[in-house]
């Protein structure tokens, strides 16, 4: 990825040009110290005076009203706010007139900076004072007062905090007037501009110490660059939060949002004061020292998918290249490219005004379909469809272009929706909220509505990222989710029983993905690169999941990696420096899995039995017990030494009725509720006490005897048998009461026992018969 920039032969400006703002995607304004605001049209390249200001303004900062919020246009948006030396903002509109002067600051107002919702202006002065302003100009509170000029101001993700820069710290201010302020020591010179972005929630700052640094919303440093030769006087978020520009004295920088640098640029510019990115995020432009203003888009981005890699050449021509026989295509669009993705067989391609979608097997003959709203922020593909956001809504497209669905919730922000807060299946879409970070949307994707009842996945912590597995039934559709701790969990989608099981399956954990093609999941945690080939396991016997890891030394992936996707046995890891480490995983489990998926056992035993490997046998034992194969698992069981859990499900399979089956291995895989409920319901009762009896949970078991009114001198006896095991005396008051009436005879209570096993065994014989019958019929 670079930046292809352009530069007049001869600048606009007679002065220097402090500061620009985008309209649209092709319409620029531009404010100099000449006392002039030129209008940029980037279509047809022409450039015309909006208005020659008073001799004595000399602008500084402008910042347009926000055109959308919540995917609802503005009525106000053709405003913007021009700061000045004179200590006044001032309320322009579109054509240059100035609606409103206001006295703000003594001495300049070096920033002026809208919310995100246009509700609030705040101004940063020369005096050291912050101030919040109404829309319409009216002062509503200062919110500080320093003793150093405030150079650069920018508002938190939620409009609820403000950072700003006094001399060399970093300041962040919540509005509620008595939450704690947090302000720490962020360079050795002074601080020249900060940006806040809502996307990713990390923050940009520079100054003259010649660096650029990037930090999390709590003070934390995660990216320091090298120094510059000169002050970085300018940086800048692109719209989604996956890139940022810097600029400095005749230096143009593209960096990724994790701090390194894409591409450098040394344009004759002077100092770049200013930089602004297109609401698109495609085009970039600076204000510059010399008078001139800079454009420069983004070409080059790359895309790659198993043989293909796919390369934006230019603005509206992608170079397509098939490395296993070196075939080639260019691909052509009418507008410029704003969003692409390539996987599960097809690129998803946006400009601004249409989507096209080409499948990998055909390049020539794209489906082409007409976007309501152009600025596509995100796309993300499933194997059956694909989800757009954009400035009004979520959207999911089958790749024949039919609009399948537009899931919503109340209070969605469709403007900071990014790739770790959305997931997408082929049945089932998640969405985390950014009110409250704890809580996850899940819709039908078929249909839009919210799965269940309604109600969200709600976790104990705030939800860093999440993913949906990609294959497999959707009643078994699972969600993995990493917290603000970096503890790792799954959950199944559907609510089978009253609650969502959240299981932990893994601790600091940075980054994850799911395989295309199996429900494996990889991830790195901590110094470790690992791969839990049956995830599933922890829902069927938690003392298998440890054993179907695969782990490795993660050292060559250096510190902080990210893992961009993982397709058939290739994980493919970003580094910190930004270079690409590949790593193989083995075949055998993504095989093991299909075998699975469709009953093969005795191709799945061969497999395991040809491999050798003790994690394939404990993930063919937890595959064979979710299903239900008994035979399978008892050999898997068999094969990791697992006596004690061969010798259970030998006792499983010699159960007489089917319902007591299913019971038992609802409890080995410890859901000992679902386990009563299963029972109570085929009317087996005492065997749901002796379960209980089993478990020694003696409320329980003693509350169904007296609530069914059997067995209660069966509990009794147990519960008597127990104590004298461990010279213990009653203390239970439940207990005592009823044993003052109840004799307790073994020889009665071992005939009863012996009766009810051979009702059961009866029962068990009728169904089967009747079942038989059925059948032939």
């Amino acid at each position: 990825m670079r930046l292809k920039t352009s530069l007049l032969k001869e600048p606009k400006h007679k002065e220097l040009v402090s500061c620009v703002g985008w309209t649209t995607a092709d319409e620029l304004y531009s404010c100099s110290e000449d006392h002039q605001i030129l209008r940029w049209n980037l279509l047809t390249s022409e450039t015309s005076l909006v208005v020659k200001l008073q001799e004595d303004l000399f602008p500084i900062d402008l910042h347009w009203f926000p055109k959308t919020v919540g995917g609802k246009k503005q009525a106000q948006a053709e405003i913007f706010v021009l700061t000045s030396t004179d200590g006044k903002f001032h309320l322009a509109s579109k054509m240059g007139r100035i609606e409103k002067s206001v006295e703000a600051h003594k001495g300049a107002v070096l920033a002026g900076r809208w919310n995100y919702d246009g509700t609030a202006l705040i101004t940063a002065g020369e005096d050291g004072q912050i101030k919040i302003w109404s829309k319409s100009g009216m002062l509503r509170s200062t919110l500080a007062q320093q003793g150093s000029p405030v150079y650069s101001v920018a508002w938190g993700p939620d409009s609820d905090r403000i950072l700003y820069t006094s001399g060399r710290l970093l300041i962040i201010k919540p509005l509620q007037p008595s939450a704690k302020l947090l302000q720490w020591k962020a360079h050795d010179g002074i601080i020249l501009k900060v940006d806040w972005n809502s996307v990713n929630d990390l923050i940009l700052s520079s100054g003259e110490d010649c660096k650029y640094k990037v930090w999390d919303s709590y003070g934390r440093l995660l990216y320091t660059s090298s120094s510059h030769d000169y002050p970085v006087t300018s940086v800048s978020w692109s719209p989604d939060g996956e890139v940022f520009a810097v600029g400095s004295f005749n230096t143009l920088r593209l960096c990724d949002k994790t701090g390194w640098s894409y591409a450098l640029e040394k344009p004759n510019t002077g100092s770049v004061f200013s930089l602004a990115w297109s609401a698109d995020g495609t085009q970039l432009a600076g204000a510059c020292g010399n008078g001139h203003v800079i454009f420069a888009h983004v070409v080059e981005q790359r895309w790659e998918w198993r043989s293909f890699e796919i390369t934006l050449t230019k603005r509206r021509t992608m170079q397509v290249r098939n490395v296993v026989n070196d075939a080639g295509d260019v691909l052509e669009f009418r507008d410029r490219v704003i969003k692409a993705s390539l996987a599960h067989g097809h690129l998803v391609v946006t400009t601004s005004l249409q989507c096209y979608v080409y499948s990998a097997t055909n390049w020539n003959t794209p489906l082409i379909f007409d976007l309501k709203e152009g600025t596509v922020s995100l796309i993300v593909q499933a194997e059956k469809h694909f989800l757009l956001v954009d400035g009004t809504g979520v959207y999911v497209f089958s790749y024949e272009g039919r609009l399948i669905s537009t899931p919503r919730f109340p209070g969605m922000r469709t403007d900071i929706l990014n790739a770790q807060s959305v997931s997408l299946s082929n049945d089932t879409i998640a969405i985390r909220d950014k009110s409250d970070e704890k809580v996850i949307f899940l819709f039908d994707a078929l249909t839009g509505k919210a799965l269940g009842d309604g109600k969200p996945l709600t976790h104990k912590m705030e939800v860093v990222e999440i993913a949906l597995d990609q294959c497999g039934p959707s009643s078994d559709r699972k969600i993995a989710v990493i917290d603000k701790n970096r503890d790792l969990y799954l959950t199944a989608v559907h609510r089978l029983y009253r609650e969502h099981n959240i299981c932990k399956i893994g601790t600091m954990v940075h980054t994850m993905a799911w395989n295309d093609s199996a429900n494996i999941l990889c991830g790195i945690q901590d110094t470790q690169f690992t791969v839990w080939h049956y995830p599933s396991a922890v829902f069927t016997d938690k003392d298998l999941l440890p054993k179907t890891l695969y782990m490795k030394d993660a050292s060559e992936f250096s510190r902080a990696p990210h893992i961009l996707n993982y397709v058939g046995t290739q994980v493919t890891v970003r580094r910190c420096d930004g270079s690409l480490v590949y790593s193989s995983v083995s075949p055998y489990p993504a095989l093991l899995h299909e075998y699975s998926a469709s009953s093969r056992w005795e191709d799945a035993l061969r497999l395991c039995r040809f491999a050798k490997d003790q994690s394939l046998w404990a993930c063919l034992a937890g595959m064979a017990m979710a299903n239900r194969e008994l035979t399978t698992a008892e050999v898997a069981y068999a094969a990791i030494g697992e006596v004690d859990k061969v010798q259970y499900i030998n006792s499983i399979k010699d159960l007489p009725s089917k319902e007591s089956s299913v019971a038992h291995m609802l409890l080995f895989s410890g859901h000992v509720q679902e386990a009563e409920a299963t029972l109570l319901q085929a009317g087996l009762v005492y065997q749901t006490i002796q379960v209980h009896i089993n478990l020694y949970n003696w409320d329980r078991a003693l509350e169904l005897a007296v609530k069914h009114k059997t067995h209660v001198d069966t509990v009794l006896a147990y519960r008597l048998k127990f104590l004298q095991d461990f010279s213990k005396k009653e203390t239970n008051k439940r207990f005592m009461q009823y044993a003052d009436g109840v004799e307790v005879d073994w020889e009665k209570i071992q005939a009863k026992v012996e009766m009810e096993l051979v009702k059961e065994r009866e029962k068990a014989a009728t169904t089967s018969v009747r079942s038989s019958l059925a059948s032939r019929r």
